[in-house]
């Protein structure tokens, strides 16, 4: 699998499978959109990107449709 600057939207990836799906993406070389609500631990994720992967931090509840809406504009922007 190789990322080659595709992007990737990852919820929960401040901690446990989330945040290690982002990190293997990251790995990867994909672009990464990292969402959670905990952004310092979102931030330490980003930390961990290499491999050419870039992170997004974009703090995220995703219960409301706003904040999802968000999540998506930033994404793409």
């Amino acid at each position: 699998m190789s990322g080659n600057g595709k992007v990737a939207i990852v919820t929960g990836a401040s901690s446990g499978i989330g945040r290690g799906a982002a990190v293997a993406l990251l790995e990867e070389g994909y672009n990464v959109a990292l969402a959670g609500r905990r952004t310092p631990e979102l931030e330490e994720t980003a930390s961990l990107a290499k491999n050419g992967g870039r992170a997004l931090v974009v703090p995220t509840d995703v219960g409301d449709a706003e904040q999802i809406r968000n999540l998506f504009d930033r994404t793409v922007g």
